[in-house]
């Protein structure tokens, strides 16, 4: 037998063969993985960022790359790769959707295809355990998923119709001369509609995001902890939105409608964000008095 051979069959060259092998297949697997991602978030951008409804989303990607990346140390501490079967049972099914949701030009479906083709691999690269440890950023990246279009009209319209008549009621009940029929309020003689962006859902999902953010960060809050202020986030949401509708009718009323429709219609935004944000960290900093230990994820 020939030094070559020795080494060859030697026990520790076939484990370091494996882990070469291994490393191949995840780079590829990585690397096609960027290569889906590139023109999918390409679309997101232009479909859904640049948008109202969707402005939130290229902050909430660097936000879950960043606990990516602070939770990848952890993670690989624990990482075992995962079974091949598991694996490939998600992934194929996935590129064959993702696939189909391009041909068709489905964002939301395509979307959520590379959602899965990414849990996935990292899967198949980390397993199932070190994928516990970072449950939180994996999760996390769902809130840049675009929602479908008739989810966000269903679940806006009533929301639309209950802001804009509480609004009416408040400012009616304060003297001024309000009214509203449906979505559309009448504001002395300027004429108003609620749209999608003043019904809740885009601040709910935003808000979420980043309330979920702010207790990981300063809790490493648990499941059960951000399970709860997920319920307070979403009154706070529709608190905030109320704050916002109101601001820009007496804005309206006050100013004109050109003043509403500029610099100040941002300023209501920033006002209920700043209102909703408030919101959650009072609530957060009430209920982490009560609960004394926070679940650790």
């Amino acid at each position: 037998m020939t030094v070559i051979d020795r080494v060859a069959t030697s026990p520790a060259a076939a484990p370091r063969a494996a882990g070469w092998q291994s490393r191949i297949w995840m780079a590829i697997l990585a690397i096609g993985l960027a290569t889906m991602a590139v023109p999918t978030f390409q679309s997101i951008a232009r479909v859904s960022w640049a948008t109202e409804q969707g402005g939130h989303g290229p902050i909430v990607l660097a936000i879950a790359v960043w606990l990516l990346v602070r939770s990848w140390p952890a993670m690989m501490a624990q990482a075992r790769p995962g079974s091949a079967i598991v694996g490939a049972a998600i992934l194929l099914p996935a590129l064959v959707v993702y696939v189909l949701a391009r041909v068709v030009g489905s964002i939301v479906i395509e979307a959520a295809a590379l959602y899965l083709s990414f849990v996935a691999i990292l899967y198949l690269f980390i397993g199932k355990q070190a994928m516990r440890v970072g449950w939180f950023p994996i999760v996390y990246f769902l809130f840049v998923l675009p929602p479908p279009g008739s989810f966000v009209a269903a679940a806006t319209q009533p929301l639309r119709l209950g802001i804009s008549e509480w609004a009416v009621n408040i400012l009616a009940n304060l003297g001024y001369p309000v009214a509203r029929s449906g979505l559309n309020i009448v504001a002395g003689q300027y004429d108003l509609e609620v749209k999608a962006a003043c019904g809740g859902l885009n601040s709910m999902i935003s808000l979420t995001a980043m309330g979920l953010f702010y207790a990981w960060i300063r809790h490493n809050a648990g499941a059960a902890y951000n399970l709860f202020l997920f319920m307070a986030i979403i009154g706070m949401a529709i608190v905030a939105n109320l704050v916002r509708v109101i601001l820009l009718i007496l804005i309206t009323y006050y100013l004109g409608d050109r003043a509403a429709q500029g610099f100040l219609h941002e300023f209501a935004g920033l006002t209920m964000l700043a209102v909703a944000m408030g919101g959650v960290i009072l609530v957060d900093e009430l209920a982490s008095r009560r609960w004394r230990k926070p679940a650790r994820g």
